[in-house]
């Protein structure tokens, strides 16, 4: 990581390596999400944030190793201290949820310091023959754009945006046809469907990678690789910039994957100039 972290991505860091029930994983993505404020909040208001009780969230401090709530408190005070916050009083509410995606994409950048989990991530998927992508609802517009790029340098790219009783069967087939992983975009709110066809898959022998707005996602337990990428919450509908940029990373650590990604390329421009298909 950067020298210089969010609030945010200390928090995580303080939750990683704990074994936390669903409740307590949605305390904790709540936390992460508010991670300026949650210092400064009582036990009852963590509930009321997180839409749990609170015997929940004092049983949540015991097992992160705390004697309780407030000391919990005491340690995130020292952990996401407050920070100097940014003159937003001239901002309109437009460009402060503009401002919220900027720090999104900040942390974002932080995660990335470590290549590691994503350069993983991208070899499983150009190795994965063929590769299904998987988004429904809100999600379902990341995996598209994701799979119209995959497909110009991976061979075998299978878009999986429709539920119902069909998508397992989907997924059975992809497996049947030497499938190695799945890639998915989970995103809120999240749909049962994607938790119970992603736990399907792993039972197929598919690796599951998935970009998820938080660590603590739903979608955690019944992913082999979760890569996080925060939404904004400033607006009526969440905003995903910060997703679609990992999905884009992402692309790009397939095609290091792919030794012919490149002459792909340069046979997809070819034919497209022949065509006349792009207006210039």
């Amino acid at each position: 990581m950067s020298g210089i972290e969010s609030p945010a991505a200390r928090l995580q860091a303080l939750f990683e390596g704990h074994r936390l029930t669903p409740t307590q994983r949605r305390i904790a993505h709540s936390m992460v999400r508010r991670a300026a404020d949650v210092p400064f909040l009582s036990s009852v208001e963590l509930a009321e944030l997180a839409g749990v009780s609170q015997p929940s969230v004092t049983r949540f401090a015991v097992a992160l190793g705390f004697d309780g709530y407030p000391a919990l408190r005491r340690r995130l005070r020292e952990v996401a201290p407050a920070e100097p916050a940014p003159e937003t009083g001239s901002y309109n509410e437009y460009q402060q949820a503009v401002e919220a995606e900027i720090e999104n994409l900040r942390h974002l950048a932080e995660v990335l310091a470590d290549p590691a989990p994503v350069r993983r991530a991208g070899r499983l998927l150009a190795e994965s023959r063929p590769l299904p992508v998987l988004g429904l609802r809100a999600a379902a517009a990341q995996a598209h754009g994701f799979a119209y790029f995959a497909a110009k340098v991976h061979p075998d790219v299978r878009l999986l945006n429709e539920g119902g009783t069909v998508l397992l069967d989907r997924i059975d087939a992809a497996a049947r046809a030497g499938a190695g992983a799945l890639l998915c975009f989970a995103l809120p709110r999240h749909p049962r469907e994607v938790v119970d066809a992603l736990a399907h898959a792993r039972r197929t022998g598919l690796t599951v990678v998935t970009v998820a707005d938080s660590p603590f996602a739903p979608v955690a337990k019944v992913s082999d690789l979760l890569l996080p990428a925060a939404v904004g919450t400033g607006l009526a509908f969440d905003t995903a910039c910060a997703p679609m940029l990992l999905g884009r990373v992402l692309l790009e650590a397939m095609c290091d994957g792919l030794p012919d990604a490149q002459a792909r390329l340069e046979e997809f421009d070819t034919k497209a100039a022949a065509r006349g298909l792009f207006v210039d």
